[in-house]
Protein backbone atom coordinates (compact mmCIF):
# COMPACT_ATOMS: atom_id res chain seq x y z
CA UNK A 1 0.00 0.00 0.00
CA UNK A 2 2.77 2.39 0.72
CA UNK A 3 4.91 1.74 -2.48
CA UNK A 4 2.26 1.74 -4.61
CA UNK A 5 -0.15 4.24 -3.01
CA UNK A 6 1.90 6.81 -1.27
CA UNK A 7 5.35 6.77 -3.12
CA UNK A 8 4.75 5.49 -6.61
CA UNK A 9 1.40 7.01 -6.84
CA UNK A 10 1.09 9.84 -9.87
CA UNK A 11 -1.18 12.77 -10.14
CA UNK A 12 -1.87 13.85 -13.26
CA UNK A 13 -3.06 17.47 -11.76
CA UNK A 14 0.25 17.68 -9.48
CA UNK A 15 3.96 18.06 -9.53
CA UNK A 16 5.40 14.99 -7.05
CA UNK A 17 8.68 16.21 -5.44
CA UNK A 18 10.66 13.18 -3.91
CA UNK A 19 12.82 14.70 -0.63
CA UNK A 20 14.44 12.81 1.57
CA UNK A 21 12.00 10.78 3.83
CA UNK A 22 9.06 12.21 1.77
CA UNK A 23 6.91 12.39 -0.93
CA UNK A 24 4.86 15.65 -1.28
CA UNK A 25 2.91 16.94 -4.02
CA UNK A 26 1.76 20.42 -5.35
CA UNK A 27 -1.28 21.57 -7.02
CA UNK A 28 -1.74 25.12 -8.61
CA UNK A 29 -3.57 27.26 -6.19
CA UNK A 30 -6.44 27.38 -5.31
CA UNK A 31 -6.27 23.45 -4.82
CA UNK A 32 -4.98 21.56 -1.72
CA UNK A 33 -1.02 20.21 -1.90
CA UNK A 34 -0.06 17.57 0.37
CA UNK A 35 2.49 15.67 2.10
CA UNK A 36 1.26 12.08 1.13
CA UNK A 37 4.25 9.79 2.83
CA UNK A 38 6.73 10.28 5.33
CA UNK A 39 9.46 8.03 6.73
CA UNK A 40 11.37 10.15 9.41
CA UNK A 41 12.62 9.67 12.73
CA UNK A 42 13.70 11.33 15.69
CA UNK A 43 16.33 13.31 14.76
CA UNK A 44 14.79 14.63 11.47
CA UNK A 45 11.29 15.14 12.05
CA UNK A 46 10.96 18.81 13.49
CA UNK A 47 13.64 19.54 10.74
CA UNK A 48 11.57 17.60 8.13
CA UNK A 49 8.20 19.94 9.42
CA UNK A 50 9.46 23.22 9.37
CA UNK A 51 11.29 22.67 6.09
CA UNK A 52 7.85 22.01 4.28
CA UNK A 53 5.72 24.96 6.90
CA UNK A 54 8.30 27.22 4.93
CA UNK A 55 8.10 26.06 1.43
CA UNK A 56 4.27 26.71 1.09
CA UNK A 57 4.38 29.49 2.92
CA UNK A 58 6.78 30.75 0.83
CA UNK A 59 3.73 29.45 -1.71
CA UNK A 60 1.34 31.40 0.25
CA UNK A 61 -0.57 28.33 0.17
CA UNK A 62 -2.46 25.69 2.73
CA UNK A 63 -1.42 22.65 2.99
CA UNK A 64 -2.44 18.58 4.29
CA UNK A 65 0.09 16.43 5.80
CA UNK A 66 -1.74 12.53 5.72
CA UNK A 67 0.04 10.92 8.66
CA UNK A 68 -1.00 7.14 8.89
CA UNK A 69 -0.31 5.22 12.43
CA UNK A 70 2.00 3.14 10.99
CA UNK A 71 4.03 5.90 10.20
CA UNK A 72 7.24 7.01 11.90
CA UNK A 73 7.43 8.75 14.37
CA UNK A 74 4.99 7.09 16.20
CA UNK A 75 3.87 10.84 17.62
CA UNK A 76 4.19 12.30 14.21
CA UNK A 77 0.38 13.87 14.79
CA UNK A 78 1.49 15.16 18.34
CA UNK A 79 4.16 16.94 16.67
CA UNK A 80 2.42 18.14 13.86
CA UNK A 81 -0.27 19.39 16.15
CA UNK A 82 2.25 21.30 18.31
CA UNK A 83 3.43 22.66 15.42
CA UNK A 84 0.03 24.56 14.32
CA UNK A 85 -1.43 21.86 12.00
CA UNK A 86 -5.20 21.09 12.45
CA UNK A 87 -5.45 17.66 13.23
CA UNK A 88 -8.73 15.67 12.69
CA UNK A 89 -9.82 12.40 14.31
CA UNK A 90 -8.02 9.56 13.14
CA UNK A 91 -9.98 7.91 10.32
CA UNK A 92 -10.08 4.05 8.97
CA UNK A 93 -7.97 3.18 5.85
CA UNK A 94 -9.96 0.18 4.51
CA UNK A 95 -9.38 -2.54 1.75
CA UNK A 96 -10.75 -4.99 -0.42
CA UNK A 97 -9.24 -7.89 -1.89
CA UNK A 98 -10.91 -8.25 -4.70
CA UNK A 99 -10.14 -11.58 -5.11
CA UNK A 100 -12.61 -12.41 -2.25
CA UNK A 101 -14.93 -10.21 -3.37
CA UNK A 102 -18.44 -11.04 -1.72
CA UNK A 103 -21.27 -12.33 -3.78
CA UNK A 104 -23.62 -9.52 -2.36
CA UNK A 105 -20.96 -6.75 -4.63
CA UNK A 106 -20.95 -9.00 -7.76
CA UNK A 107 -24.86 -9.83 -8.97
CA UNK A 108 -26.83 -7.59 -11.17
CA UNK A 109 -27.37 -3.99 -10.91
CA UNK A 110 -30.47 -2.65 -10.08
CA UNK A 111 -32.06 0.10 -11.87
CA UNK A 112 -30.83 3.10 -12.04
CA UNK A 113 -27.28 2.92 -11.63
CA UNK A 114 -25.22 5.00 -14.28
CA UNK A 115 -21.78 5.77 -15.00
CA UNK A 116 -21.61 9.24 -16.43
CA UNK A 117 -19.90 9.84 -19.47
CA UNK A 118 -19.65 13.29 -19.86
CA UNK A 119 -18.16 16.13 -17.76
CA UNK A 120 -21.54 18.44 -18.43
CA UNK A 121 -23.27 15.85 -16.55
CA UNK A 122 -21.03 16.56 -13.38
CA UNK A 123 -23.93 19.17 -12.14
CA UNK A 124 -25.84 15.96 -10.47
CA UNK A 125 -23.07 15.27 -8.65
CA UNK A 126 -22.32 18.14 -7.22
CA UNK A 127 -26.07 18.82 -6.57
CA UNK A 128 -26.34 15.64 -4.35
CA UNK A 129 -22.76 16.85 -2.89
CA UNK A 130 -24.32 19.98 -1.62
CA UNK A 131 -27.21 18.30 -0.39
CA UNK A 132 -25.27 15.78 1.86
CA UNK A 133 -22.41 17.82 3.10
CA UNK A 134 -23.25 22.00 2.06
CA UNK A 135 -21.04 24.30 1.18
CA UNK A 136 -18.79 25.06 -2.49
CA UNK A 137 -18.65 21.93 -4.91
CA UNK A 138 -17.23 24.17 -7.72
CA UNK A 139 -13.78 21.95 -7.43
CA UNK A 140 -16.06 18.89 -9.04
CA UNK A 141 -15.77 20.24 -12.72
CA UNK A 142 -12.28 21.46 -12.74
CA UNK A 143 -11.13 18.42 -10.91
CA UNK A 144 -13.09 15.39 -11.95
CA UNK A 145 -14.13 17.02 -15.15
CA UNK A 146 -10.39 17.36 -16.23
CA UNK A 147 -9.89 13.37 -14.93
CA UNK A 148 -12.81 12.48 -17.00
CA UNK A 149 -10.93 13.39 -20.34
CA UNK A 150 -7.94 11.40 -19.19
CA UNK A 151 -9.13 7.57 -20.60
CA UNK A 152 -9.26 4.95 -17.99
CA UNK A 153 -8.62 7.28 -15.00
CA UNK A 154 -11.71 8.16 -13.15
CA UNK A 155 -15.26 6.83 -13.34
CA UNK A 156 -17.95 8.22 -11.41
CA UNK A 157 -21.30 6.61 -10.81
CA UNK A 158 -24.89 7.50 -10.24
CA UNK A 159 -28.11 5.91 -8.83
CA UNK A 160 -31.32 6.74 -8.89
CA UNK A 161 -34.42 6.82 -6.43
CA UNK A 162 -37.60 8.41 -6.81
CA UNK A 163 -36.88 9.73 -10.24
CA UNK A 164 -34.10 11.81 -8.73
CA UNK A 165 -30.28 11.17 -8.21
CA UNK A 166 -29.95 10.01 -4.46
CA UNK A 167 -26.16 8.85 -4.13
CA UNK A 168 -23.01 9.52 -5.68
CA UNK A 169 -19.55 8.00 -6.01
CA UNK A 170 -16.10 7.83 -7.84
CA UNK A 171 -13.47 5.59 -8.61
CA UNK A 172 -9.85 5.82 -9.74
CA UNK A 173 -7.84 3.63 -11.62
CA UNK A 174 -4.39 4.52 -10.91
CA UNK A 175 -1.66 3.24 -13.18
CA UNK A 176 0.69 0.27 -12.63
CA UNK A 177 -0.60 -0.23 -9.52
CA UNK A 178 -2.85 -3.34 -7.90
CA UNK A 179 -5.07 -0.84 -6.32
CA UNK A 180 -7.88 1.32 -7.32
CA UNK A 181 -9.05 4.02 -4.45
CA UNK A 182 -13.18 4.87 -3.77
CA UNK A 183 -14.25 8.08 -3.36
CA UNK A 184 -17.90 9.79 -2.06
CA UNK A 185 -20.42 7.21 -1.88
CA UNK A 186 -22.42 10.29 -1.05
CA UNK A 187 -26.40 9.35 -0.28
CA UNK A 188 -29.46 11.97 -0.07
CA UNK A 189 -30.50 11.86 3.78
CA UNK A 190 -34.05 11.06 2.66
CA UNK A 191 -32.89 8.58 0.34
CA UNK A 192 -30.76 6.70 2.77
CA UNK A 193 -31.21 2.96 3.62
CA UNK A 194 -32.34 1.83 -0.18
CA UNK A 195 -29.52 0.09 -1.29
CA UNK A 196 -28.49 3.23 -3.49
CA UNK A 197 -24.76 3.05 -1.45
CA UNK A 198 -24.44 -0.45 -1.67
CA UNK A 199 -25.46 -0.02 -5.67
CA UNK A 200 -22.89 2.46 -6.71
CA UNK A 201 -20.00 0.54 -4.52
CA UNK A 202 -21.17 -2.45 -6.44
CA UNK A 203 -21.08 -1.41 -9.68
CA UNK A 204 -17.18 0.03 -8.77
CA UNK A 205 -16.28 -3.30 -7.49
CA UNK A 206 -17.61 -4.60 -10.68
CA UNK A 207 -15.30 -2.50 -12.94
CA UNK A 208 -12.62 -3.03 -10.70
CA UNK A 209 -13.01 -6.92 -11.34
CA UNK A 210 -13.60 -6.49 -14.96
CA UNK A 211 -9.93 -4.49 -15.41
CA UNK A 212 -8.31 -6.89 -13.14
CA UNK A 213 -7.16 -4.48 -10.30
CA UNK A 214 -6.67 -6.87 -6.83
CA UNK A 215 -7.38 -4.31 -4.67
CA UNK A 216 -9.82 -1.43 -3.03
CA UNK A 217 -9.17 1.49 -0.75
CA UNK A 218 -11.41 3.42 0.79
CA UNK A 219 -11.37 5.77 3.56
CA UNK A 220 -14.59 5.45 4.72
CA UNK A 221 -16.84 8.25 6.77
CA UNK A 222 -18.69 6.90 9.87
CA UNK A 223 -21.77 5.98 8.18
CA UNK A 224 -20.09 4.53 5.23
CA UNK A 225 -17.92 2.21 7.50
CA UNK A 226 -19.67 -0.22 8.58
CA UNK A 227 -22.24 -0.81 5.33
CA UNK A 228 -18.11 -1.67 3.67
CA UNK A 229 -17.51 -3.83 6.41
CA UNK A 230 -20.01 -5.75 5.83
CA UNK A 231 -19.38 -6.10 1.94
CA UNK A 232 -15.57 -7.54 2.96
CA UNK A 233 -13.51 -4.64 3.69
CA UNK A 234 -11.44 -4.90 6.57
CA UNK A 235 -9.46 -2.20 8.34
CA UNK A 236 -5.49 -2.02 6.77
CA UNK A 237 -4.55 1.00 8.99
CA UNK A 238 -5.36 4.97 10.24
CA UNK A 239 -4.81 7.75 8.88
CA UNK A 240 -4.84 11.59 10.50
CA UNK A 241 -5.55 14.37 8.33
CA UNK A 242 -3.37 17.57 9.31
CA UNK A 243 -4.35 21.12 7.82
CA UNK A 244 -1.53 23.77 7.93
CA UNK A 245 -3.73 27.18 7.30
CA UNK A 246 -1.31 30.24 6.56
CA UNK A 247 -1.59 32.99 8.87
Amino acid sequence: FDREQRIEIEYPEMRKDLLPGIVRFVRPAPGMSFVLYSRLDETSVDAAIEAQVAYFSALGQPFEWKAYTHDTPADLPERLRARGFEVEDPEAVMILDLHAAPESLLGPLPDGVRRLERREELGEVKAVLAQVWGGNFDWVDRRLGGDMEIPGYLSVYTAEAEGQIGCVGWIYFHAHSQFASLWAGSTLPDLRRRGLYTAVLAARVQEAVRRGYRYLVIDPGPESKPIVARHGFSLLTEAYDCEWKQN
